[in-house]
């Protein structure tokens, strides 16, 4: 049997139970989910269905990611609601290709772990699967393992077995709307300029799951916990002085103004710290930045693209205000200067909640 797997959380609670089911069935993974964006989210969840299925002694294969022919089958569908036209479209996406894979393996039967998530729709997923066994002749199963205590059984797997626990189906437009619905920023889709990683990003989780698969290759015990704290997101930040000529600039995490603007003149300079006569802003030479950091930029689009760890910029700020967290408007500049400036800063301060990695 086919058994089509959208991510471990789903599959590896439903895998169990097809094993306990059809004892006469090998049973082979399928993770075909050309849906899940963006493309860090989708490695986090074959990673996660990996590790699942080698636990339980299943064959996993992966499909395409084609994720621009997905976009073109829902086009038009993008504002409509989970369980709606949209999802019928990319159940149906994903039933046609498990369908024909399980035909080029030869396999009788297929099913998906789909089934098994509590905000789908089982209705819609069997029509949808229906229809396929007709036009296929391929078997469609679709056990149901969501009745009679079967949700809180799953949760207790997925806490025992410390899977992946998504928050979002990884549809990008289902994604916008609860985000929205939530008042949320949908920070799942930042990538910054400079490529590093961001906390509580989706690049933070999959480097933290890469290295639970190194520590039990290793055979050391860990436990992940999750913890609250105080995320930011800067959009843009720029500086011009005068009114035409304007200035590379960086700004520190945390960094904020509470309208997004401030004009105004350096109005003294202490202990090399310019201090501008509006919204407390403060301005610093890369040079003394490169002292407090113990770094060599050369100037300050180098900071921009390359910059330090957001824990190496927090202690810079901490030796600056004595305060990690403080949110003073802290801004990088190659040199001071005496020109009336405008500076404009559009960043967000937001409670949020990140994965640790403890080990035993």
């Amino acid at each position: 049997m086919l058994v089509h797997i959208c991510c471990s959380v789903d599959s590896h609670f439903f895998l169990e139970k097809l094993q306990r089911d059809y004892p006469a069935e090998k049973l082979t993974g399928f993770f075909y989910d050309p849906n899940i964006h963006p493309y860090g989210e989708y490695r986090l969840r074959l990673l996660d269905v990996q590790r699942s299925c080698q636990k339980l002694g299943i064959e996993l294969i992966e499909g395409d990611y084609d994720y621009t022919t997905w976009l073109e089958a829902v086009r038009g569908l993008e504002r409509e609601s989970e369980k709606g036209e949209r999802c019928a479209v990319c159940f149906d996406r994903r039933f046609e290709v498990s369908a024909h894979k399980a035909l080029a393996l030869g396999e009788r039967s297929f099913t998906t772990t789909l089934l098994v998530s509590p905000l789908k729709s089982q209705e819609q997923l069997k029509r949808s699967g229906a229809e396929f066994e007709a036009a296929h002749s391929v078997r469609f199963v679709a056990p149901d393992y969501r009745s009679n205590g079967g949700t809180q059984d799953q949760s207790r797997v997925t806490k025992e077995q410390q899977l992946y626990r998504q928050d979002y189906c990884g549809c990008l437009f289902g994604l916008s709307m609860q985000r929205d619905a939530q008042e949320r920023l949908m920070d799942e889709m930042f990538s910054p300029i400079h490529g590093g990683v961001l906390p509580a990003s989706i690049e933070e989780r999959l480097a933290l799951y890469e290295r639970r698969m190194e520590l039990e290759e290793q055979g050391i015990a860990y436990r992940i916990v999750k913890e609250k704290f105080l995320n930011y997101r800067l959009f843009t930040c720029t500086l011009t002085l005068g009114k035409n000529s304007s200035l590379s600039v960086h700004a520190l995490p945390y960094s904020t103004l509470p309208r997004g603007r401030a004009q105004g003149k350096i109005e003294q300079i202490i202990n090399d710290i310019g201090y501008l006569n509006r919204e407390e802003v403060r301005f610093i030479t890369l040079a003394h930045y490169n002292t407090l950091a113990g770094n060599s930029f050369l100037h300050v689009e180098d900071l921009i693209f390359h910059p330090p760890t957001q824990e190496q910029e927090l202690n810079v700020r901490q030796k600056l205000t004595c305060n990690p967290y403080d949110l003073t408007p802290i801004m990088v500049v190659d040199h001071l200067f005496s020109e009336a400036c405008t500076l404009t800063l559009d960043a967000k301060i937001y409670e949020d909640t990140r994965e640790k990695l403890i080990t035993l």
